[in-house]
C-alpha cells in the first residue's frame, strides 16, 4: 500500500509542470491547444531555460495572456510568434530561426579554427624554406663525421 502511494507521488512529480492558471485558459480546446504549442516555443525571459508554459514568473504569465489575446484576435501561429519576437527580440524563441546572423554565430568557431590552421601551415612552410647554407668549414666537419661512420 505504501509503495503504491510512493509510486503515485513519484509519477506525479515526473509529469511536466505547467504554470498556466485556469483564468488564463481559452474556452475553446482547439484554441487552447494552439496557445500551449506556441507557449512551448517561447522562452521565459526571467527563467531563460524554461518555456513560458512551464514558468511561474509574472512576465511569463503576461506573455501567456498576450499569446491567448493574439489567438483570440484571429492571428495565425506565425503571426503570434512574429508579434512576440517584434516586441521582445529573437532571444524569446527557444529554437532560434535560421538567419545569416545566426549561421555566422554558429560558424565563427569553425572559421576561426580553419583560419588558425591555415596560418600555422603557411608559417611552417615559410620557416621550412629558410634553411641557411652550410659554410665551407661546416661542410668539411659534416663530411668528416659521415666518413668516420663508414
Amino acid at each position: 500500500m505504501m509503495r503504491a502511494v510512493l509510486l503515485s507521488l513519484l509519477l506525479a512529480l515526473a509529469v511536466p509542470a505547467h504554470a498556466v492558471q485556469p483564468d488564463e485558459m481559452l474556452g475553446d480546446p482547439a484554441l487552447e491547444q494552439r496557445a500551449r504549442e506556441i507557449s512551448a516555443e517561447l522562452r521565459c525571459m526571467v527563467c531563460q531555460n524554461q518555456s513560458i508554459d512551464d514558468s511561474d514568473a509574472e512576465l511569463a504569465r503576461d506573455l501567456r495572456v498576450l499569446v491567448r489575446e493574439r489567438i483570440r484576435a484571429g492571428d495565425t501561429d506565425a503571426e503570434v510568434l512574429n508579434y512576440v519576437v517584434s516586441r521582445y527580440g529573437e532571444f524569446v524563441l527557444l529554437k532560434p530561426r535560421f538567419s545569416l546572423r545566426n549561421a555566422l554565430l554558429w560558424a565563427t568557431p569553425v572559421l576561426v579554427l580553419l583560419g588558425g590552421g591555415m596560418l600555422l601551415v603557411v608559417s611552417l612552410r615559410r620557416r621550412g624554406g629558410r634553411t641557411a647554407a652550410l659554410s665551407a668549414e661546416e661542410e668539411k666537419t659534416l663530411e668528416k663525421i659521415l666518413n668516420e661512420r663508414n
